[in-house]
């Protein structure tokens, strides 16, 4: 491998910085996509504003005890196709190529480096050298190779595709493959190279999305207690509904782990359920603590609250080729009918933002501010009057019971949305059935998490014919403007683009987007190393239990 080549853009970034054309985080997060060390990044950071950017020296931490976290346990049998989250038992065993911290830098993880061509077509990636697999073999560049063809095969069906499809794939009649024998090419052992047909700027965010797990490819893609991986952990007992049991591995190639014994423990749907777990010390913290229980347990004594400032929404998203729904004018009828200041309000008591109906959030780099699409009755009765439903319109809703702020959210709309002869009924389903129907529904209540780019979440849920598609929506001129504006490198540039990319979903887009949430989680304040991800990911390695 040579010597790192430093991208021609970084100058120009470097440049922005000086002249304050940009802003600090957008320096940290463009240039480490490129390849530049996040240490050199903040140290180029700290020569520009006389401030001094050292990562903190990590204090000596202790070892042993038992750590508990309360959340769901789910199918964990195939990692590249998870579709939920919720899901932080697998990532202690299986890690991923790049990492994406709490500060939503990317860095490598188990890739040494990378480096990105200038017209970012092709991006090189080096593997760590001393990252063993547990049954004792290195980890290779086949391996990585064999995982990523695995989630980019249709047949897995993993969201990936979603990300990759409009630079790594063709569509070949009704199938799709990879679109040049060499798109994913082996340089050596611990080398790899994408060589992309369309220029792509977050393709290291794109090995942080949570399926894209690195796997034992003697698993077939398979994972469960057993299974092997490189992780601070290994799995020796899980029950679907019950619990999870990991045990550390003292070969583990990272920071810690510190623990003796880490479990999962699903504590069912009931937020008072996982509130009473925290108080009497079943647990020693939860996945997530929804708004309604805040306030309980801000008053346990001995637990820390943490907080995260996120582009985690919910969507009430129609199915295009559903009923009416086809009719774009219904679609824009029930944004215009939503307040979403007042859903805010009614919901998060505030926690969050108020959503803009296009998915793209204000902690995005590329948010384009556009004017408020504020609701108007009349407007929307006007639209449903067009479409043929002058008298109104019966439609269904359904929603995740598991999410009771998401019911809460629906139940709001459901109150506006009368207002316009919008009739609304909601099904309630428990939180196995809902995630058996969410892409198939023809209206639904989809929680999104947070994604550190606006252009991912858009290619994941909105781009034609990708497996998150859940809304059917397929317009070409949405498909030719992401696929602009995820090659444009420069944030004012992406901006104009997404400009045009939010306005085509408030006026045509197929969801209504009443908030973006801040989201909360609590520990025992005798867990150390805690820090809250945007994406809610818990890394237990890191974590320590003081006795």
């Amino acid at each position: 491998m040579s010597e790192f080549k430093e991208h021609s853009y970084i100058a120009t970034l470097k440049e922005n910085l000086v002249e304050r054309k940009i802003d600090r985080r957008e320096f940290l997060r463009t240039s480490t996509l490129l390849g530049l060390s996040a240490t050199a990044a903040y140290g180029f950071l700290g020569r520009v504003t006389g401030q001094t950017f050292v990562q903190p020296a990590r204090a000596e931490m202790p070892k042993g005890g038992k750590l508990r976290i309360g959340q769901r346990i789910l199918d964990l049998s195939t990692p590249h196709t998870y579709s939920w989250f919720e899901e932080t038992v697998t990532r202690q065993v299986c890690e991923y190529v790049t990492k994406t911290g709490q500060d939503n830098v990317t860095r490598p993880y188990l890739a040494e480096r990378w480096e990105a061509s200038d017209d970012l077509r092709t991006w090189t990636f080096t593997l760590r050298s001393d990252v063993k697999w547990h049954d004792g073999r290195p980890l290779l560049a086949d391996d990585v190779i064999w995982n990523l063809k695995n989630a980019l095969d249709p047949a897995t069906g993993s969201s990936m595709l979603g990300l990759m499809k409009s630079y790594m794939l063709n569509e070949v009649g009704d199938s799709v493959e990879l679109w040049d024998a060499n798109a994913i090419e082996k340089i050596d052992d611990h080398t790899f190279r994408l060589n992309a047909k369309t220029p792509q700027l977050a393709v290291p965010e794109h090995f942080f999305h949570y399926p894209m797990l690195i796997v034992d490819p003697a698993e077939g893609g398979q994972f469960g207690a057993g299974s092997n991986g490189t992780g601070a952990f290994e799995l020796v007992e899980v029950k679907v509904g019950e619990i999870a049991i990991l045990k550390p591995r003292s070969d583990y190639w990272g920071d810690g782990p510190y623990v003796d014994d880490l479990r999962f423990i699903d504590l069912g749907d009931e937020e008072s359920a996982r509130v009473a777990a925290l108080a009497s010390g079943q647990v020693d913290g939860v996945y997530e603590v929804k708004i309604n229980a805040l306030e309980v347990v801000k008053n346990l004594p001995n637990v820390t609250i943490y907080e995260a400032t996120t582009a985690q929404t919910a969507v009430a998203r129609t199915r295009v080729t559903e009923g009416p729904f086809g009719d774009a004018r219904i679609r824009k009828a029930l944004r215009l009918a939503t307040d979403s200041e007042q859903v805010l309000q009614l919901v998060m008591r505030g926690a969050g933002l108020p959503g803009e109906h296009h998915h793209v959030c204000p902690v995005h780099p590329e948010y384009a501010p556009l004017p408020p699409m504020t609701r108007d009755v009349e407007a929307a009765k006007q639209l449903l009057a067009e479409a043929g439903f002058a008298d109104g319109i019966d439609l269904e809703i359904a929603a995740n019971a598991d999410e009771s702020w998401e019911v809460s959210a629906v139940q709001a709309m459901v109150e506006q949305w009368k207002q316009a002869g919008i009739r609304c009924k909601i099904n309630v389903m428990p939180g196995a059935s809902f995630w058996e129907v969410w892409d198939k529904v023809p209206f639904g209540m989809t929680n999104w998490t947070h994604r550190p780019l606006g252009v991912m979440v858009l290619a994941l849920a909105y781009q034609s014919g990708v497996p998150w598609n859940e809304s059917a929506y397929s317009n070409p001129q949405f498909d030719e403007l992401l696929a602009k504006a995820q090659g444009i490198l420069d944030v004012d540039d992406r901006r104009e683009v997404m400009a045009e990319i939010e306005l085509l979903m408030q006026q045509d887009g197929p969801i209504v987007q009443p908030i973006w949430r801040s989201v909360f989680t609590a520990y025992d304040k005798k867990v150390l190393g805690f820090k809250m991800h945007p994406t809610s990911y818990i890394f237990a390695n890191e974590l320590a239990v003081q006795s």
